[in-house]
């Protein structure tokens, strides 16, 4: 379904052990929005919904909802690092095209 590179594994298992409070895992979600269409949506969860879908990923629990799903599916999600800055980067095969700022998607 979806996967983390070893480097986003170690950034999100940072960010867990640094939130102030009990965390189950990381939801990736894709939103409406941004210059193309679609965007990611990530935040630390303390309680997964009713019709979540719990990946792990090298000992992180991802967090997908039903409608995200078909739009993550075969997605590779890393962490990178960089002089211009650090953050989360998506491969989305599912992607038909995506915006010059790579943080949003048409499918």
């Amino acid at each position: 379904m979806i996967s983390l590179t070893d480097n986003a594994v170690q950034a999100v298992t940072r960010f867990i052990t640094s939130a102030n409070k009990p965390v189950t895992g990381l939801r990736i979600q894709v939103e409406g929005g941004g210059c193309s269409g679609f965007k990611y949506s990530m935040r630390l969860e303390e309680t997964p919904g009713q019709t979540d879908q719990l990946v792990d990923c090298g000992g992180v629990t991802l967090l997908i909802d039903e409608n995200s799903a078909p739009m993550l599916s075969g997605v590779t999600v890393d962490f990178v690092e960089s002089m211009e800055g650090s953050g989360f980067k998506f491969e989305n095969p599912n992607a038909s095209g995506s915006c010059g700022c790579g943080k949003s998607f048409a499918c």
